[in-house]
């Protein structure tokens, strides 16, 4: 006789969720209250009941791949005519080959404006 296979074996579905389902998620007063004393702390700067001992020290190869992050400005749309070459390259990195135009600019001119005067006008 086959053994039947018991509830608690069936392998588990993903169960999929969008952004609107968590939206429109009722919470519980204890989940509300668990949110407002986290957002509380963070407000004030409060992190002292946070235990990052389980989160590793970066390597250095992490550090250096590191990149500054930049406050969000808007940007203006601009019409601009690349180098074939440049344009694949840029694409070749990545999707992001427009913000990576940008970063470059930018990085540019800020090294621009805080090199010291060098007498050129």
């Amino acid at each position: 006789m086959a053994k039947k296979s018991s509830v608690s074996s069936r392998p588990v579905r993903l169960t999929s969720v969008r952004s609107e389902d968590i939206k429109n998620r009722r919470w519980t007063e204890t989940e509300r209250l668990a949110v407002r004393r986290a957002a509380k702390a963070q407000a004030e700067g409060n992190d002292s009941d946070v235990n990052y001992g389980d989160i590793p020290r970066l390597s250095d190869a992490q550090l250096a791949g590191m990149t500054r992050l930049r406050e969000v400005r808007r940007k203006v749309p601009v019409s601009l005519r690349l180098d074939p070459r440049v344009l694949d390259w840029l694409k070749s990195k990545g999707e992001g080959h427009l913000t990576r135009i940008n970063d470059i600019l930018l990085n540019l001119m800020e090294a621009e404006t805080t090199r010291a005067p060098s007498g050129r006008s």
